[in-house]
């Protein structure tokens, strides 16, 4: 399966929580918002860099794309219910709920449920002033989300704006285990999203995306447990869990040299990755997500 990105020219931040709403999104013409202003190449990289080590994990909004693609009509049940936001009184829950509430916005967004998307971006706005993110979720961004309601290109890049200011405040702060929960929960969601989907519209494509995870869950494992931080011993000991169960699932992936269409500053990843997963193991990898989204959004 090949995926398109548009290139990005800025350096790889200390956690790019940026890429669980916009990696992935692919070409597209760019609608202009209510300043006449072109929303900004807002494509990142599946990279996060923790101390030097290197985290590869997918965006959130890549696998709601794939999932819109594959026939799958849009599900409101998939999601957490806004209103919750107020639940989550510690730093942990409000991080991981923030993850999770993202990849909401971005499925939303995917599927152009426009009216739905402003409750569920006030709900991460919540959460972000009480994290201490507030200027990257304030007054004027919140406008300037209810002007671009219909035009994606340009909520994904707004979105994308807020989501890269929190990113760099909390690298600024020095407080890059918030930004290591938050993109935890973040694919905690858009996984769900994938095994759920796959018991009313099978697919392929969809069940070789949640094999592909493999390597993913193992570099979640490590970006939490670099931070060496007691409260995340029961999350860390249930993807180790989840780990486990897809050990048996086979992979195999070829390089393809990519290929760059200069003139409208495209480059097509070509490589190509063949997974071979049975139907029992999609069953036990969706009920142990399931679990870990239960104690995430309680």
């Amino acid at each position: 399966m090949a995926f398109k990105f548009f290139p990005l020219t800025r350096s790889v931040c200390v956690l790019s929580i940026a890429s669980l709403l916009v990696t992935g999104c692919g070409p597209s013409k760019h609608e202009g918002n209510e300043h006449g202003e072109e929303p900004k190449d807002s494509a990142a990289p599946p990279i996060v860099n923790i101390n030097g080590q290197i985290f590869s994990i997918p965006s959130p909004v890549q696998t709601a794309m794939l999932i819109q693609q594959s026939g799958a009509s849009f599900s409101k049940e998939l999601l957490n219910e806004p209103s919750k936001a107020a639940n989550y009184q510690t730093t942990y829950d409000r991080a991981l709920n923030l993850g999770v509430y993202g990849a909401d916005l971005g499925y939303l967004t995917i599927y152009s449920e426009n009216n739905q998307a402003l409750a569920f971006f006030a709900a991460v706005k919540k959460i972000g002033d009480q994290l201490g993110i507030a200027s990257s979720f304030d007054e004027k961004l919140m406008k300037r989300f209810e002007a671009n309601i219909g035009k994606k290109d340009s909520i994904i890049s707004l979105v994308s704006d807020a989501y890269r200011a929190s990113d760099a405040y909390l690298k600024d702060s020095k407080r890059s285990e918030v930004g290591a929960l938050i993109l935890a929960g973040g694919w905690i969601e858009s996984i769900h999203f994938a095994t759920a989907i796959l018991k009313t519209k099978p697919s392929q494509e969809v069940q070789n995306r949640i094999g592909e995870q493999k390597t993913s869950v193992n570099s979640i494992v490590k970006l939490l447990a670099s931070f060496k931080k007691p409260e995340y011993d029961n999350l860390i000991k249930q993807f180790k869990e989840l780990s486990a169960l897809f050990e048996n699932i086979e992979m195999k992936y070829t390089f393809v040299e990519p290929t760059t269409q200069v003139e409208k500053q495209l480059t097509i990843i070509n490589s190509k990755t063949e997974v071979k997963i049975t139907p029992e193991q999609v069953q036990t990898i969706s009920d142990k997500i399931a679990s870990i989204r239960k104690s995430i959004v309680q």
